[in-house]
């Protein structure tokens, strides 16, 4: 039997992104994000609860300020004490793993999906996904963007404005396009 959209998805093999149980995963998390960014600043404990819904798992206290954008939400598996500034998209495809004590700036994005280098793949909507891990106390400055596959360590800081396309060993401070080292810390 040939296996799902869903299913090669799941198992990090190419899928088509156009195929709709994919697009309602999408639909689904686009209907939430859109209710969250919504929802006034002046209620804290209403956004807390909205993205909470959003979220596969969270630790006690999460805060995220809007807007904040992603593919499917349940993906998204924050640890306690998670803070978000405005503008946070995570391309959760694949599952996005953060831990505890994680600070994100402002204009930050995740992504979990990439797409074929050659045309013939990209005509045909073609899509791959691999999970991205963050450890605990990390803080990502602000217009970061971290690819695909990569896992942060433990004790992290990602410089503004860094592009992360490699994985990042514990207490490393990082910048740059690409991110490189740039001390231990």
């Amino acid at each position: 039997m040939a296996k799902t959209e869903l299913q090669k998805l799941a198992a990090g093999e190419p899928y088509h992104f156009l195929d709709d149980e994919v697009a309602a995963r999408k639909a689904q998390a686009a209907k939430l994000c859109q209710e969250f960014n919504a929802i006034p600043a002046t209620d804290p404990a209403a956004q807390t609860a909205k993205i909470k819904e959003i979220l596969g798992s969270h630790g006690e206290w999460v805060s995220v300020q809007a807007t904040f954008n992603c593919d499917n939400g349940q993906n998204i598996h924050v640890g306690e004490d998670f803070l978000s500034n405005y503008n946070l998209t995570i391309l959760d495809i694949a599952p996005v793993t953060i831990g505890s004590h994680v600070m994100i700036g402002p204009n930050v994005d995740i992504y979990t999906v990439n797409h074929p280098l050659t045309p013939t793949g990209r005509r045909e909507y073609l899509a791959q996904a691999t999970p991205v891990t963050i450890g605990n106390d990390v803080w990502i400055g602000g217009k970061v963007a971290i690819m695909p596959g990569v896992t942060i360590g433990d004790n992290v800081v990602v410089a503004a404005g860094a592009v992360v396309t490699k994985d990042v060993p514990a207490n490393t401070l990082v910048g740059g396009v690409p991110a490189r080292k740039l001390k231990m810390l």
